[in-house]
């Protein structure tokens, strides 16, 4: 009994043990059959991405042309130096060996690495941008030693013409968290460059294109082996601009290196021709990587470069508002066009006195006399005759006070005032003093260079407001029209033809005639129409500073001039404004004459300065 009890137990054990050899291996045969049938794709394609790199191609953007097919803004290659995260073991080892083939400070490649963790592990990430050829062949020499290293090409964005028209243009930076966070969604990742501003943010999605993608085969040590597909990038689409690039030179060099703006319009289709914003800056830094310290002094600038004072600055339009004073009136039946006022050098008003420019006075003034000589006290005369309601209606109508629609954001829109807007601005009434004030385009008035040229315009073609545009049409690459901009008629002034005329006889006397303040803008071949101002920044408390070169910069006047040309059949309006120019007809008249002097293919001259200048 004991022995067969004996055997029993063990034959009991040995089936237990049996048992659970057998079930381990039930166990192990199932685990090989889930990694091998049932996660086999999952397996795979991670030992694909140990070997294989997906390494993306920007698209280049699409080019910008000028009116006639000039090329404006195009793409150059340029090199990069990318690093892949998922491939590097020591990093500070391999940025000792980059910044010694690269030439950059460690401490620089590190903030660079670091930043880089923004990145998806498998995407590579640039530490250096916009190389030279030589940098790019030592890297390439020790690529043995720089494990996890890209060389690769990128098109980066060219302006033949240097600065020119950058505020148009505007520029581009990488997408920022806030850019993946709102309306881009999966289109960009990090790394990607977006337009931040001018013609490069508004057309972001018709310049941008496609990226594409190249998979190549490395080996353990990331040298690639092969090419396994590519997926080709697709450029984006083709623009062309209202601007006339000789036109637009011409007029930036006219400018030099004085602060302002200048804008030429097409009068018959409100295109712009040229549109110039000083100073100004270099969209090419911005594409190849602008430094902080570089940003910091742009914003610092106290002459405002990265503004594009076309469509943003604001200034009091001065003289060139007394067209719109006199279109008023004579509308009003006010005065005709042979009223005389008698100008004495100053206008009384409730004790005050309103000085004229000159001195010692116009004597008897008539309209076309007033605004060749730009006498102040017709118009303070005239102005409070009008009252300021009637004067702003038709500063309204001729397209000033308001945003006119331009296709660039941060376009801005003076102010008109009327007696509505004081009191609910300042809780005040509007007195009569201010209305001899704003008949001359000073007080609260002001405008924007931009709608200074669209109010020139209106008053050439008949006085039809258009809207300015910059964007003549949008082709994709085989050349099909995708956008294309047609004249927009915004407003009209509702003027008597024989108003207009006389308001135009009085600018061609400004041009054309003695004693006008516009002199330097006559040209033989060609009858200019025109009209200067002189805005003041600061009330001076004496009559006229004798040298007027011992005022500080900040203090002296602002200088305007708009005009449009030819008279018998107008086709283009200019308006130019030069920060702290002292004087319209010796700082704005000469760019205007420079700007029709291209346009209309005439040599270039020079002209006397005359004293006429100092009037306005």
């Amino acid at each position: 009994m004991p022995l067969n009890s004996g055997h029993r137990s063990f034959h009991n054990r040995f089936l237990i043990f049996s048992l659970a050899v057998i079930g381990l291996f039930l166990l192990l045969i199932l685990r090989l059959w889930y990694l091998q049938v049932i996660s086999s794709d999952r397996y795979l394609n991670l030992a694909e991405k140990n070997r294989i790199r997906y390494i993306p191609i920007a698209a280049p953007r699409g080019p910008i042309y000028d009116r006639d097919g000039k090329l404006l803004v195009q793409n150059r290659p340029a090199f990069t130096i990318s690093v892949l995260r998922q491939e590097i073991d020591d990093r500070d080892a391999l940025l000792q060996r980059l910044s010694l083939y690269l030439g950059m400070p460690l401490e620089d490649l590190n903030k660079r690495f670091a930043k880089g963790g923004r990145y998806h592990r498998y995407r590579p990430f640039p530490l250096a941008e916009d190389v030279g050829r030589d940098i790019l062949e030592r890297v390439q020499e020790n690529a043995l030693d720089l494990p996890g290293v890209l060389a690769e090409v990128r098109p980066v964005r060219s302006y033949p013409d240097g600065s020119m028209a950058a505020h148009l243009f505007g520029y581009l930076a990488e997408v920022t968290e806030d850019d993946l966070n709102h309306a881009k969604g999966d289109d960009y990742r990090l790394g990607d460059l977006i337009g931040k501003s001018g013609l490069e943010k508004r057309l972001e999605i018709q310049l941008r294109g496609t990226a594409g993608e190249r998979l190549v085969e490395v080996d353990v040590r990331g040298k690639e082996l092969r090419q396994l597909k590519t997926l080709e990038p697709i450029p984006g689409n083709r623009v062309y601009l209202t601007l006339q690039r000789d036109l637009q030179r011409t007029a930036e060099a006219a400018l030099g290196n004085q602060a302002g703006a200048a804008v030429a319009l097409d009068v018959k289709t409100g295109e712009v021709l040229a549109m110039v914003s000083h100073p100004t800056f270099n969209p090419a830094a911005f594409a190849s990587g602008i430094s902080g310290e570089e940003w910091v002094a742009l914003l610092k600038d106290p002459r405002h470069p990265l503004q594009n004072k076309a469509i943003k600055g604001q200034y009091p339009p001065a003289s060139t508002f007394k067209m719109v004073t006199a279109l008023a009136a004579l509308k009003a039946g006010i005065v005709t066009p042979a009223t005389t006022v008698n100008c004495s050098g100053k206008f009384t008003l409730g004790g005050r006195e309103f000085r004229c420019w000159k001195k010692h006075g116009h004597g008897s003034v008539d309209l076309k006399k007033a605004l060749r000589e730009s006498c102040d006290v017709y118009f303070y005369q005239v102005g409070l005759d009008l009252g300021i309601d009637s004067i702003a209606q038709m500063a309204q109508s001729l397209g000033l006070g308001t945003p006119l629609g331009f296709p660039l954001e941060g376009e801005r829109g003076g102010l008109i005032p009327t007696r509505q807007w004081k009191k609910e601005r300042f809780n005040d009434r509007w007195y009569d003093g201010e209305t001899v004030i704003a008949a001359i385009g000073q007080g609260y008035v002001s405008v924007t260079p931009l709608q200074l040229a669209v109010m020139t315009a209106a008053i050439a073609n008949g006085g039809t407001v258009l809207r300015p545009h910059v964007i003549k049409r949008i082709e994709d690459l085989q050349g099909n029209v995708l956008l294309e901009n047609k004249p927009e008629v915004i407003g009209s002034s509702g003027l008597r033809a024989s108003d207009l005329r006389a308001v135009q006889q009085g600018m061609v006397a400004v041009v054309n005639e003695m004693g006008g303040t516009g002199r330097a803008t006559h040209l033989d071949a060609i009858t200019v129409a025109g009209k200067t101002g002189t805005a003041q920044v600061v009330r001076m408390k004496e009559d006229r500073i004798k040298d007027e070169t011992t005022i500080p910069y900040r203090f002296r006047d602002h200088a305007l001039f708009v005009a449009f040309a030819p008279v018998e059949d107008p086709r283009i309006a200019v308006a130019v404004v030069v920060e702290h120019g002292m004087h319209g007809g010796s700082a704005g008249a000469p760019i205007a004459r420079a700007i029709f002097e291209n346009y209309f293919g005439l040599p270039p001259s020079t002209v006397e300065a005359s004293g006429a200048f100092y009037g306005d």
